[in-house]
Formats: structure tokens, C-alpha cells, sequence
């Protein structure tokens, strides 16, 4: 059975999380990806840790698996020279160097176009190529502050929050995977590559979605909510005799379901709380009184009792939880792999599930320069 992408050669030379991360993607459907790298390694996400497991970080191998990797130094000519080389058989490149590196580097969009005029050519930065701030460094905390994902998440308590993932860099690699593979169907058409100029404050900004689109609308800058939610209610976490539980009413059926469930059937027909805006208007109200209901039971009683009336519930879980739940289990979200370093590794498996090409997991992720002898030397 074939994989969605095995005809498809990437040359990756971005580093850290955005760009692994998007080419990792190409690589679980298939695409032969060669990973570039300075002699020794380059990536700084090898040296991030702890945790390492024989030297390796985890970090490292949460975006590099199914990828081939050689050491070029690109300060040479020579170097440059078997760069230009692998462009003219390759269907896409991919980098994150600050901008005017590539140019600097004799690597450039133009370069790549009159080598290879199919060359799917991928940059990812900051805050893209144009505009006042082009050439600013962009880090997906900075990015996390100006883009105002700080500005709506935590409360008035804890003030402005970060995400506790680098979610900025791993919506830039969704985008830009999305754009490469766009840029390819239309090549299968015009036989044409093109450029892609992807940045990682345009992603995060493309992600406030309905937040964003309410201030748009209504000229109101949004308060941080913390885990109440700007347009509905109640959805949001409820303390209980033994822990936390998400609730997520979206629609007044299930409100009216959930008030059977708390033995409070008469906050169903208050006139206060009968629709969503009618519940948002008056949640200072209502959130409290649900609240009281919450306590007098356990997280796993709330659960069950939602689950049999199809109200959406879920507890808070750690990560030794998700690790261990039977859903995730079976859906194979968690894979094992054997690396040369490191020994046998766990790795979190890719949430793409085709029927007819479906993803594979080849490579491991490579030591530094792993393949020289087979890419570089053949």
C-alpha cells in the first residue's frame, strides 16, 4: 500500500519546531525528506533538555522522525554547490533563516526557480518578508504576547497567560504544510513551483478566529475569560468533591438537560437563563449556582451522569492520564520506535487517519549527519 506522499522530495533546512514540525508531517504521508544540517548538528532543539535518553532530547524527537539527515557546512562553496544540487532534484525546500540569509547564502527563491522552475519554496519567519517588523526576531512566546493570545487567555487573577506548548510554532507548520501541499496540486496543473512566505504572527493571528472576529464586529477589546468561554455559557471547568470537570453546553437543549441532571430543573425555565445570550448576559448570575451543584459530588459521578444524557463533559487529565486512556490506545496515538542513540523511544503518532494511503513511520528521528554516506557520498 502506498503512502499519500512517496513521490514527493523534501529538502528541509529549518530547525527548532515550526519548519521540523511541518516536514515531519510530510513525512508521516510519505515525502522523503532529507533534513540539512551544520557538521555536528545544528538543530538547537538536540541540546534542549532534560529529558534525554542516552544523550537524546525529547524535544529533538517530538518533530524529526521520518526524515534522513546530512551534515553540509554552507559556508563552503562547496557546500552551497551540493545544496544547488539537491534542488534540482527536489519538489520542495523548506527553511526558517532569519530573512536575507538565503539571499546571503546564494540560496534564493530566484536561485532555486531558474535551477528547478517546479521548486515548491517554502520561507518561514517571524513575521514574514514584508512589512515594518520583517526583519524582528519572532519566538513563539513573543509571538504568543503581541499577537493578543496572551491578552484573552488566564484571568484577572493570574493576569496574561502563555499556552503551555509553543502553539504558535506548531500552527505555522500546519499552515505552511497546508500551503506546500496547495502549491503542488496547482503544480500538477501548471507545472509551476512558487514561493510561500508563511510567518508565525500572521498564524497566530489567523488563530484567534471568533475571538478575533468578535472585536471586528463589536470594536470591544475581549477580557481574558480564563476557562469561561466568550460566547457561551455554561462552557467552561467546574470545581467538584474531588477535582475539575469541563462542561461544554452549546445549545439550549443540553442546558435544559443539564439542569435535570444538577436536580435543578428550575434553572431551566428561569427567563434569565432560557437562551445562550439570555445565559451569557446573565452568567454572574448562574455560573455560581451551577457551581454549588458541582460540589456535591465527584468528578467521575458528574461524568457518567452527563454522558448518559449526551451533555459534552470531560475531566482535566494529566499527562500520565492521557497516556494510559483506551481511546487514545486505540486510536494508536502513541507509537514506539528504535533509535540508534537513545534505544527504544515513545513518540506521540499522528492524528491523520486515510483509509486507502495511510501514514507510515519509517525513519527514526536521525542522528546528525546519519545519512552522509548514503545522500551526500552516493
Amino acid at each position: 500500500m502506498g503512502s499519500s506522499l512517496s513521490h514527493i522530495k523534501v529538502l528541509d533546512l529549518s530547525r527548532v519546531l515550526a519548519g521540523p514540525y511541518c516536514t515531519m508531517i510530510l513525512g508521516d504521508l510519505g515525502a522523503e525528506v532529507i533534513k540539512v544540517e551544520a557538521p555536528g548538528g545544528s538543530d538547537e532543539t538536540r541540546k534542549w533538555g532534560p529529558p534525554f535518553q542516552h544523550g537524546v532530547s525529547a524535544y529533538y524527537l517530538s518533530a524529526n522522525r521520518n526524515k534522513k539527515s546530512i551534515t553540509v557546512d554552507l559556508k563552503t562553496e562547496e557546500g552551497i554547490t551540493f545544496i544547488k544540487k539537491l534542488v534540482t532534484e527536489s519538489d520542495v525546500i523548506i527553511n526558517n533563516f532569519k530573512n536575507g540569509t538565503m539571499e546571503r547564502l546564494g540560496l534564493s527563491y530566484e536561485t532555486a526557480e531558474a535551477l528547478n522552475p517546479a521548486i515548491v519554496y517554502c520561507s518561514i519567519t517571524g513575521f514574514g518578508e514584508t512589512g515594518p517588523n520583517k526583519d524582528m526576531p519572532g519566538y513563539d512566546f513573543i509571538i504568543q504576547a503581541m499577537s493578543g493570545m496572551m491578552s484573552i487567555t488566564g484571568d484577572d487573577k493570574s493576569g496574561p497567560q502563555k499556552l503551555g506548548i509553543a502553539i504558535t510554532d506548531v500552527l505555522t507548520g500546519l499552515y505552511a504544510c497546508i500551503g506546500i501541499q496547495a502549491a503542488l496540486l496547482e503544480r500538477s496543473k501548471s507545472g509551476k513551483g512558487q514561493k510561500l512566505d508563511v510567518s508565525l504572527y500572521d498564524s497566530a493571528v489567523s488563530s484567534l478566529v471568533n475571538i478575533g472576529s468578535n472585536y471586528l464586529m463589536s470594536g470591544k477589546i475581549p477580557e481574558a475569560l480564563g476557562n469561561h468561554h466568550a460566547n457561551i455559557v455554561p462552557y467552561q471547568t467546574f470545581k467538584t468533591a474531588d477535582g475539575q470537570i469541563v462542561i461544554a453546553v452549546g445549545n439550549d437543549r443540553q442546558y435544559k438537560r443539564l439542569c435535570a441532571v444538577l436536580e435543578k430543573p428550575e434553572l431551566g425555565t428561569d427567563n434569565r437563563f432560557l437562551t445562550n445570550p439570555d445565559r451569557v448576559k446573565h452568567r454572574e448570575q448562574l455560573v455560581p449556582q451551577l457551581q454549588a451543584c458541582f460540589l456535591k459530588n465527584t468528578t467521575s459521578y458528574w461524568q457518567k451522569r452527563c454522558n448518559e444524557n449526551h451533555i459534552p463533559c470531560g475531566p482535566i487529565q494529566n499527562l500520565e492520564e492521557v497516556a494510559k486512556d483506551p481511546q487514545l490506545i486505540a486510536r494508536n496515538m502513541f507509537i514506539e520506535a528504535e533509535h540508534p542513540t537513545a534505544g527504544p523511544i515513545n513518540m506521540i503518532g499522528s492524528p491523520i487517519k486515510l483509509s486507502r494511503t495511510p501514514v507510515t513511520y519509517k525513519h527514526h528521528p536521525p542522528d546528525a549527519g546519519e545519512h552522509n554516506e548514503e545522500i551526500i557520498k552516493k
